[in-house]
């Protein structure tokens, strides 16, 4: 059995054409799982993979004499491309400039995200570089101010019910158990960011989601790597800046949403279908003011081990 998603636990089907193998073996070393081995000057299935094939279609892209066909696990042969010629990619500077350009946007101006642009975002956030196959990211959508102006007044609203998670008498049970780096963020963060999210809130001012014209919340599966929804949330940002739109990612919801029956049932009534180790929302929508400047950031470290 091929390693489990919510979306699949069978392993995909390799069909070779022996006919059309021309023996170049270019299949079997892009083959990570093993499953391809080469007899007889042809490439047939091997008898013990490590995995079973889990559907990365490497093999199918690879062959050059259309020999292998892959199905299963949400893949199948329609699913091939012809890649864009390499001339047309982005070099270098044109994605450096990308990435100067893009910085967090909260100031919006009231002015909706066309349908167009959201698929075109998450056309390409679809694309971003992620984990085992099918990938377990799932994406909740935002589409109006108003919606996200809900969706910041109830999470306001179940902060309220939360206050004692950041109670003093609660940090200080939790200290030992937490270490000192997630007490001091508790501390100096968390708490603070109750407070000023519920009572702006219950001034009219929304700091939650800014009432964005658009907000996506990317998250995973209890099965899913804990890195891909923050992958792909980071290529949306990406595909947005493309798209003349600003973006700012909000990194207070996603954590507070993942435990306890408040946060199932707040989850719920969004259709937010898991709990997941990590996840992002992002903001977008069409920037309010024009930046001339940039600011210039920096690793914590960078080691060249030798």
């Amino acid at each position: 059995m091929a390693i489990p998603t919510t979306r699949t636990n069978e392993q995909a089907r390799i069909s070779i054409d022996s006919e059309k193998c021309i023996g170049c073996g270019k299949c079997i070393d892009v083959c990570k799982d093993l499953s391809l081995v080469l007899k007889d000057g042809k490439v047939s299935l091997a008898s013990e993979p490590v995995f079973g094939c889990i559907g990365c279609g490497h093999c199918m892209a690879i062959c050059p004499s259309g020999a292998i066909e892959v199905n299963g696990r949400y893949l199948s042969p329609k699913d091939l491309f012809e890649l864009p010629p390499k001339e047309q990619a982005a070099g270098y500077e044109e994605l450096q400039t990308l990435y100067q350009r893009r910085r967090s946007i909260r100031e919006f101006r009231d002015e909706p995200v066309s349908s167009e642009k959201i698929k075109k975002i998450l056309e390409a956030a679809k694309m971003a570089p992620m984990g085992l196959p099918p990938s377990d990211v799932n994406v909740l959508v935002l589409g109006t101010k108003e919606k996200n102006h809900l969706f910041a007044k109830d999470f306001c609203d179940y902060l309220e019910q939360m206050q004692w998670m950041v109670s003093g008498w609660f940090l200080a049970f939790m200290r030992p158990f937490w270490g000192k780096a997630n007490a001091a963020v508790f501390r100096n963060f968390v708490k603070p960011l109750f407070r000023v999210y519920t009572e702006k809130m219950r001034q009219g001012t929304n700091l939650v989601t800014y009432d964005a014209p658009l907000a996506m919340y990317f998250y995973g599966s209890p099965y899913a790597d804990p890195a891909d929804p923050v992958v792909a949330a980071t290529t949306a940002m990406y595909a947005a800046e493309s798209l003349g739109l600003g973006t700012c990612m909000v990194g207070g919801v996603h954590p507070l949403i993942q435990h306890g029956g408040k946060a199932k049932k707040f989850r719920e009534k969004y259709g937010i279908k898991f709990k997941s180790r990590e996840g992002l929302f992002i903001l977008i929508g069409h920037p309010q003011w024009t930046y001339k400047k940039g600011v210039k950031r920096t690793f914590a470290s960078v080691v060249n081990w030798n």
